[in-house]
């Protein structure tokens, strides 16, 4: 057969289709459907190995096969190979065709399970919701096959019912059916209740079980229908113990009708209203006779079926019942949403005599599907577009961009510090200020613009059709409305924001892309000062990338024992001699040889790791003054601390397991504190300070003069030494009159608090006559020596110094 013959014949099908010479594995026809799968053209198909599209192994044991001999039929999934590079999953069969005349061919069809497995994730995601739903009912609900096996049931069934753990653990219809048997007063007539549903599977019904401990129960059972078509049954359990007097049974089964929880209609065989029970007259909002008499379509509707009351004829008189959803008019107030099961009554000899409607009102399912579509693509908060929302509505706009070639912008908005409202004015209030700056920015856009809440008080906006001018004057617009007084509950105070810009293409291709450079650029305008806008650029990633390596290298450095302890002398200018050392970091990086704390200080306070720096440091310090001590070289050691080092909650503890543990002597270790550290959080620091001062370790001030420098903590916290910043002293030989005066009042000032002043940083003899001349009491700098490793320090301990004489006054 020609390879005409075969494309005449293959063209008409569904199904992707290739025909195969077995002898050389060469494409011989292809049909359209075969083209679209794939993305190629028949030129492209016609001639070309198997291989190349489809090369499982399984073919190629398949092909192999041929060769030797055995011709099969082979159906598997596989994947196959677009022009694209795409890879789709597809059902395909592999098998032999003996065509008339003609050597045989292999005949391969496929079917895209792509849309499938689609189908099939959605039906699990909808099989998870339908039993979240059946959870959360109070009612006990037990879900039948028509056959009456068990196919579910929820937590207050088991409840009402009581039922051992081994039916919750271990699946057993027979036992669990004799269990309820076991329950009930009356077990044969509550089987036969059971078969009689059973055989009829689209009856619904209402009626009491009373159980043998002296509750009732009212059974709702109504058919589950799949297509229209009965696929089981669901029994609906409710305890009406507390609602009924044990001598009312009889009474409740004769007012089963008017006690429904659905509505019931009953008309007469022209479809004219007979009665409504409560529930039908509550939902069409009706008097007890204002219903009575009419047609009943003139309630009910159906927009997308005009045809319905015909199709309802139809099914009454064939079937007996139709099941369908409606519509109901209501005199006042928008329709109502009706599952409807109608069923048909006739007489003894067959003719029609009422028929019966059950509506159930699905308001409610709606509304709460509604409410599912509207939690998941918006922000619970604010009503703004969620990540979600945000994610297609930008996958729009890049698909709009492609075609057209122009641009729009990303800005990443955060408020500037508004932890601080949450924290000392609670979340509930942080939240209305979210809901007044989300209206706020929402006045800023145009319609096309999208306004997105990510959580917290992070914003992401996608300006459609914007360039970079555009994006600017958005963001100035932004901040403008931020920045204006915000007034609730009587309180009036002032936020600000900080916006960073990403262009679509320029700075990514993607959402996540986009947002991640916006954040970049969000993130330095925080750091420099919070309260404006910037476009990303390039080397903001490259420097944030930086910043994460050396937070890696140092917390592997730290494992890996590449950090050392400098030590630099401090002098007693008093009695020239080496009395003290200040222990400094070091770090000897791989490839970088020795880093200075300055390149990488700023970093490890930024990610938390100076606080098992500051630990490491202590622990190190201490253990080398120790061995002094033990080498006959009582030498006091100060170690710097961080403010977040300082503020942990065992800060205190750890000092002091640290001095028991290498049994040194308390007021062997100086702990340097910065000015920061006793401002952020007075009343606490000074509750820390003078627990360490209890325990004998001696505290400085470190780098006094160039902070906040204020006389009340000075004068509340116990301190011994105040340590005069390098920027003073480096004038003093060049007789800077102005840093003479101020080294002047801080050692006066020391001396009158009782405390002792420290220079740091002296490098000229001229500087130190100079120090010596004011009084300070000690000194460390180059003019000394520089910092050095602990084994080169050991040569200046107790060593007297020959210092020049005080400069004149």
């Amino acid at each position: 057969m020609s390879h005409l013959h075969w494309a005449a014949i293959t063209e008409g099908l569904l199904e992707s289709v290739w025909v195969v010479d077995p002898t050389t594995l060469q494409i011989l026809a292809v049909n359209q459907a075969a083209l679209r799968l794939v993305g190629a053209t028949r030129e492209a198909m016609v001639g070309s190995p198997v291989h190349v599209w489809a090369s499982d192994l399984q073919d190629h044991v398949y092909w192999d096969e041929w060769r030797s001999g055995i011709r099969q039929t082979l159906e598997s999934e596989a994947w196959l190979r677009r022009t694209d590079g795409e890879l789709l999953r597809v059902q395909r069969r592999i098998g032999p065709v003996h065509p008339e005349g003609g050597a045989p061919v292999v005949l391969v069809a496929m079917q895209d399970l792509t849309d499938w497995q689609r189908t099939q994730q959605r039906l699990e995601e909808l099989l998870a919701e339908l039993r979240a739903v059946l959870e959360s009912s109070s009612d006990g609900i037990l879900v039948c096959d028509l056959d009456g096996r068990v196919r579910a049931f929820n937590r207050a069934f088991a409840h009402i019912w009581e039922l051992p753990e081994a039916l919750l653990t271990e699946p057993d219809d027979a036992a669990l059916l004799r269990h309820l048997a076991a329950a009930v007063q009356d077990a044969s007539a509550f089987q036969a209740r059971l078969s009689e549903l059973q055989r009829a599977p689209l009856l619904e019904a209402h009626d009491i079980v009373l159980l043998r401990s002296g509750r009732i129960l009212e059974r709702s059972t109504r058919p589950q229908l799949a297509r229209g078509r009965p696929v089981g049954r669901i029994h609906v359990y409710r305890d009406i113990t507390e609602h009924a007097a044990l001598d009312a049974k009889l009474r409740l089964a004769a007012k089963v009708f008017e006690a429904s929880l659905d509505a019931i209609v009953v008309t007469d065989p022209q479809r004219h209203i007979v009665a409504c029970n409560p529930a039908a007259l509550r939902l069409a909002a009706l008097d007890h006779d204002d219903a009575s008499g009419w047609p009943i379509e003139t309630l009910l509707d159906a927009p997308n079926r005009p045809g319905w009351p015909v199709q309802v004829d139809q099914a009454l008189a064939e079937r007996g019942y139709w099941e369908g959803e409606l519509w109901l008019r209501r005199p006042h107030g928008p329709g109502v949403a009706l599952l409807v099961s109608w069923v048909m009554l006739r007489d003894a000899q067959g003719q029609p005599l009422n028929t019966v409607l059950f509506a159930k009102d699905l308001s409610e399912k709606l509304e709460a599907q509604r409410r599912i579509e509207q939690l998941a693509y918006s922000d619970p908060l604010t009503g703004l577009p969620n990540r979600l929302m945000l994610g297609e509505r930008v996958g729009h706009a890049i698909r709009l961009a492609q075609r057209s070639g122009q641009g729009f912008a990303v800005l990443f908005l955060d408020l500037d510090r508004f932890k601080g409202i949450n924290d000392s004015l609670g979340h509930a209030f942080g939240d209305r200020v979210l809901v007044e700056i989300a209206q706020r920015l929402q006045r800023c856009l145009r319609q096309t613009d999208t306004l997105a809440r990510l959580g917290g008080d992070e914003f992401v906006i996608h300006l459609h059709d914007a360039n970079r001018h555009a994006a600017e004057l958005a963001a100035q617009r932004i901040i403008e409305a931020v920045t204006r007084p915000v007034t609730i509950d009587e309180m009036q105070f002032t936020l600000s924001c900080s916006i960073g810009i990403a262009m679509y293409p320029d700075d990514g291709t993607t959402l996540d892309e986009l947002i991640q450079c916006a954040d970049t650029a969000m993130y330095q305008v925080k750091d420099r000062g919070k309260g404006h806008w910037r476009f990303y650029q390039p080397d903001m990633n490259a420097d944030l990338l930086a910043r994460i390596q050396t937070d890696h290298a140092m917390r592997q450095g730290l494992q890996r024992g590449e950090f050392e302890l400098y030590y630099q002398p401090r002098v007693d200018l008093r009695r020239g001699r080496v009395t003290a050392c200040e222990a400094l970091l070091r770090w000897h990086r791989p490839g970088a040889g020795l880093v200075l704390p300055a390149a990488f200080i700023g970093v490890a306070e930024e990610t938390g790791l100076i606080v098992q720096l500051g630990q490491w440091v202590l622990q190190q310090a201490v253990a080398q003054a120790r061995r002094w001590l033990d080498a006959g070289q009582p030498t006091q050691v100060a170690v710097n601390v961080s403010a977040l080092q300082f503020e942990q909650p065992g800060f205190v503890q750890e000092v002091a397991e640290t001095l028991q543990r290498h049994g040194l002597p308390p007021p062997l270790l100086e702990l340097e504190l910065t000015e920061t550290i006793l401002v952020r959080d007075a009343d606490d620091a000074l509750a820390k300070l003078q627990a360490l001062a209890a325990l004998g370790v001696e505290l400085s001030l470190d780098d006094f003069g160039t902070g906040y420098s204020s006389l009340t903590y000075l004068k509340r916290f116990p301190l011994h030494r105040l340590k005069i910043d390098r920027s003073f002293v480096m004038t003093l030989h060049e007789q800077a009159a102005a840093d003479v005066a101020i080294v002047a009042a801080i050692v006066q000032m020391g001396h009158a608090l009782g405390m002792e002043a420290v220079a740091e940083g002296v490098e000229h003899a001229h500087q130190l006559q100079r120090l010596r001349a004011l009084g300070c009491d000690h000194f460390q700098g180059f003019w000394y020596a520089r910092p050095l490793p602990a084994a080169e320090v050991a040569a200046h301990l107790g060593q007297t110094l020959v210092l020049p004489a005080p400069a004149s006054a």
